[in-house]
């Protein structure tokens, strides 16, 4: 059995800004058959404090970076967590990362490098009868870890940097490397040292044994210029140790037959069920209960994210004949595109801001069309979501996007394997094609379900990804899965 600690600073369902949160929370579990037993530090904000009632403390810090710290082992929801529980550093309210104006905690420098500090203490056998042999760290947020692991004194213990999304990097001034602990000699291009600064993403992707991302086609595009936000260089020095491997999803937590945020349950065979929860989401996005197309986006309404496009395009859906829902907030001058759209075609288009996991289960059960219409996307994982739940995605082809929807042109449709439309370039015009083309798409009723059971039949779990992720972490420790499975 091969033991992994995982490190991120979400995991759903305890706390989550986004898909990382999920990530974090499924593959523990999808791993479990896999010869990997694998632990997760989470940081102890509040939210997860609440939920460790009955945890055991394992180990103390009088001095965690100046503050007091300890570490708290406990089960919740299946998974196996360590928490660092550091109220100085985590104990606040809202999200992991922002304060209440908006802006990034000044010391989020200090909370994720002693929480990766922690992770390599961890892997050095700190609380006793537990020593990893691969740790697993996650963004920008665990990214030091690799770094504390190459320069300190263990030569067993391997590391793996998964980056979910190279536009975050963490990077800070060269004043905090003096009480980052670690040595001088780290400070350099070899090291943490980014531009003069320290890039936390940047070192880990230098000092991991393997470099993961969510999808294979965006471990191509981030070695290009346009996708690798300046680790480009990098990633193609390393190329034989970066390796795309796709997400999945919860397929338990994602069942649109047990799924109880649904106004009605639902399987490929009865799929005309989805009709009810389409009410639904109408009446909470204040939607005329129309039976034309009902398109939906579920998101942060930021530029990556292709919102711009979507707000452009919005009145020419409407004139199709369709409805929009989105779902998300983000960008202020976004959010009032989609707002001001909402006045113009009241009952038409609707907006709810904000995160509300069982609304975006509805959403996802009751909207005909799932919109990504992304500049560029990992992995994502709300496509994922639509084909389980028969919501056909109309996406942009790039990143995680292009390795999971079937682009009904043509030969897809004779062939009939066709899943959803993708567009390219990201812009809109090309988004306004591809909005034509699945509106025309819908009209034929019998073609539309045909490709809704075909996506429900897809396979968006973590099976095989789990597979090739106990089949690195084997590769690392120099056994085999075969091996592990027997431990």
């Amino acid at each position: 059995m091969i033991e992994v600690l995982s490190v991120t600073s979400e995991v759903y369902p305890l706390i989550k800004t986004g898909g990382l949160a999920d990530v974090a929370g499924a593959l523990p579990g999808a791993l479990s058959g896999s010869g990997v037993t694998m632990r997760t530090l989470v940081p102890g904000y509040p939210a997860v404090m609440a939920r460790l009632s009955g945890g055991r403390e394992v180990a103390s810090f009088a001095d965690l970076f100046g503050v007091r710290g300890r570490l708290v082992a406990g089960r919740v929801d299946g998974l196996d967590l360590i928490v660092l529980d550091a109220p100085a550093l985590y104990d606040r309210p809202g999200n992991p990362y922002v304060g209440p104006e908006g802006w990034d905690w000044p010391d989020n420098w200090k909370r994720f490098a002693a929480l990766s500090w922690v992770a390599s203490e961890l892997g050095l056998g700190l609380v006793e009868g537990y020593r990893p042999q691969v740790i697993h760290a996650h963004d920008w947020q665990a990214g030091l870890v690799p770094a504390y692991v190459k320069y300190g004194p263990s030569s067993t213990l391997k590391t793996v940097m998964t980056v979910h999304n190279m536009a975050f990097q963490g990077t800070f001034g060269a004043e905090i490397f003096g009480q980052l602990r670690l040595p001088e000699h780290a400070f350099s291009v070899e090291g943490v040292e980014y531009y003069g600064g320290v890039g936390y993403l940047k070192a880990g992707v230098e000092c991991a044994d393997v470099v993961t991302t969510v999808s294979p086609s965006y471990a191509g595009e981030i070695r290009t210029p346009a996708f690798g936000m300046g680790l480009e260089g990098l990633l193609n020095n390393r190329s034989a140790t970066v390796f795309g491997v796709l997400n999945g999803i919860d397929m338990d937590a994602w069942n649109p037959a047990t799924d109880t945020a649904l106004a009605q349950t639902y399987s490929a065979s009865t799929i005309q069920n989805r009709l009810a929860n389409k009410r639904a989401v109408q009446e909470a996005f204040g939607l005329d209960p129309a039976d034309g197309p009902l398109f939906a986006v579920v998101s942060r309404l930021t530029w990556q994210k292709g919102i711009d496009l979507l707000a452009a395009n919005i009145d020419l859906m409407v004139a199709e004949g369709a409805q929009l829902a989105v779902l998300g907030s983000g960008d202020a001058e976004l959010e009032n595109a989609v707002r001001s759209a909402t006045m113009r075609h009241p009952g038409r288009v609707g907006l709810v801001t904000g995160y509300n996991e069982k609304l975006s289960h509805l959403v996802q059960g009751g909207a005909d069309v799932m919109m990504v219409p992304s500049r560029f996307e990992p992995c994502g994982l709300t496509q994922l979501y639509a084909l389980r739940y028969g919501c056909v995605p109309l996406v942009s082809r790039v990143g995680g996007l292009n390795d999971t929807v079937i682009d009904a042109n043509v030969a897809a449709l004779q062939a009939e394997v066709a899943t959803g439309v993708q567009f390219a370039p990201p812009s809109e015009t090309a988004l306004a094609d591809a909005i034509r083309r699945t509106l025309a798409l819908y009209a034929d009723e019998k073609s539309w379900k045909k490709m809704q059971r075909r996506g429900m039949k897809s396979d968006v779990s973590w099976a095989t990804s789990a597979a090739r992720y106990a089949q690195l972490y084997a590769s690392l420790i120099g056994l085999s899965t075969d091996d592990s499975a027997d431990d």
